[in-house]
């Protein structure tokens, strides 16, 4: 079909953006995109496709903004249960980390999450999938990471595959084995370092091939952070990823920067993501390779704390950044794209045309689908969004509602009412 009368078409053109170039939309105004087998044909002007495609069954997208797809790059979408009984905790004033060292945190969802069969994680994901992609996120990462144990953490690959599979979103799916210290271990970190490196991770090799063999290998993914893994812990893990073939990514600079930044840009790394901790050394070694630098403005409100990414100096050094909810039972549970953007606007100073761009082919590329997803060019996947506003700029601005009215996936359309979408 031709979808056209767009009030701008952001088409993001050219690839991940480096620095003080974050932010170029590519605009065309009253724009129109051609969309044949799910897949982008043509782009260009309302005048110019109308006339070079007159017999294409047409799409008026009345005066509004037409974008590319949210590509949410870090999210921790599957788990069991909740915590709402730590936030209270967190809002009196007690640090995560000490939640976590206590039991709390992650291995509490551990706890719980370890007890589900794959029937109810996949039953309680699927709404936080569904809400995510009413939202206008298109295609997702979305990590294990709840089961610290062989069992568990398969049981959550087998799920995540089937929900990418049942869902209009597209999933891309990491294994973080090591996102704490499993409480069978809570004495001997070292020796759950030995057990994700040397036993998981071949382990996961082979099960991938026999198990999922149509499907990339997953990301690897390490919680490099006082209390979690150590710096060399977490090189222990990457490198053994990375010479079993496993692209990776890294938790970093969370709470404390331990160098885990350089070490993605050493390893090659996909993203690190979180940085809030980063230093001015680790952000020109990101600078200088093709890792891209995850912000997770969510997290930090979520835990009520003042510091975030250091965007500027990101940027200011010639870094790639990209945006992400962490969707997550404990410091974020955010679904939106919106959200993050809005958050990253006021708190990391970001424009919204930055933050648009650090949000599609940005964060595309932090999942390694930037020569597919991302932009509005001929010959990438035709997914899109329809917004209910006719300027790019409302995005940021607003918050806190859903400004996605159409969402167009692999060239299927779908309408949003009320936070829900359903098929045009």
């Amino acid at each position: 079909m031709l979808i056209h009368s767009a009030s701008q078409l952001l088409t993001l053109k050219g690839g991940p953006q480096r620095g003080q170039t974050l932010g170029s939309l590519g605009i065309i105004e009253n724009g129109a995109v051609v969309i044949q087998d799910g897949k982008i044909v043509a782009v260009g002007t309302t005048e110019d496709l109308k006339s070079s495609f007159p017999n294409e069954p047409t799409f008026d997208a009345g005066h509004r903004v037409i974008m590319p797809g949210f590509v949410d790059p870090h999210t921790h979408l599957i788990w069991a249960g909740d915590r709402a009984n730590e936030f209270e905790l967190k809002m009196s004033g007690v640090p995560y980390l000490d939640i976590l060292a206590n039991g709390g945190g992650i291995i509490s969802t551990v706890k719980t999450t370890r007890t589900a069969s794959m029937e109810a994680l996949i039953a309680q994901t699927r709404p936080r999938l569904l809400s995510m992609f009413a939202h206008g996120t298109t295609t997702a990462e979305a990590k294990t990471g709840y089961g610290l144990q062989t069992s568990t953490e398969l049981r959550l690959l087998k799920a995540l595959i089937a929900l990418d599979d049942e869902s209009p979103l597209d999933l891309a799916i990491t294994f973080l084995g090591a996102h704490a210290i499993a409480p069978e271990y809570k004495d001997n970190p070292q020796g759950y370092t030995d057990e994700v490196a040397n036993t998981m991770l071949p382990m996961l090799k082979e099960w991938w091939e026999t198990h999922a063999p149509r499907l990339p290998l997953p990301f690897v993914d390490v919680f490099c952070e006082t209390k979690a893994f150590t710096l060399e812990q977490s090189r222990q893990i990457l490198i053994q990823a990375k010479s079993l073939g496993f692209p990776l990514k890294i938790h970093a600079d969370e709470f404390d920067n331990l160098g885990g930044a350089a070490l993605a840009a050493e390893l090659g790394a996909a993203s690190a993501d979180h940085l809030v901790r980063t230093s001015d050394a680790d952000i020109l070694a990101l600078a200088k390779s093709d890792t891209v630098a995850v912000a997770l403005p969510c997290t930090p409100f979520g835990l009520a704390e003042k510091d975030y990414t250091p965007a500027g100096k990101i940027l200011a050094a010639g870094g790639m950044l990209a945006l992400a909810t962490d969707c997550n039972p404990g410091t974020s549970w955010n679904e939106s794209m919106q959200m993050a953007i809005a958050l990253a606007c006021r708190y990391m100073k970001l424009t919204p045309a930055q933050a648009i761009a650090a949000s599609t082919i940005n964060s595309a590329h932090a999942i390694r689908r930037s020569d597919t997803l991302g932009s509005i060019e001929v010959g990438k996947q035709a997914d899109m969004l329809i917004l209910s506003v006719d300027d790019y700029r409302q995005m940021g601005y607003r918050y806190g509602s859903n400004l996605v009215r159409q969402i167009i996936k692999r060239g299927r359309t779908y309408s949003v009412d009320a936070g829900y979408y359903q098929s045009a």
